[in-house]
């Protein structure tokens, strides 16, 4: 049986505000009180993308997905143009 060592390390958390300049490269102005040491770098921002790009991306996804290739087979094709009602 494999052991499994899980180590957990006490962390600081520094919150600051900061601009990407015209190509989006994170500027960061911030001394911190440690040198030649390495920080982990977690990075939140606003999702300002639309939501119609959520479903493209999703429509795009399941119609190449092989998973749903079953939907392509005649027995399938239930519904005509003529069944329901339109929706306005």
């Amino acid at each position: 049986m494999n052991e499994v060592f899980v180590i957990f390390e006490t962390m600081k958390a520094l919150e600051f505000t900061s601009k990407t300049d015209k190509k989006g490269h994170l500027k960061l102005d911030l001394k911190l009180d440690r040198s030649n040491g390495k920080v982990r770098v977690i990075v939140l921002m606003e999702d300002s993308k639309d939501e119609s790009d959520d479903e493209q991306l999703w429509l795009k996804s399941i119609s190449t997905n092989p998973a749903f290739d079953f939907l392509n087979a005649p027995e399938e094709d239930i519904y005509s143009l003529t069944d329901g009602e339109p929706f306005n």
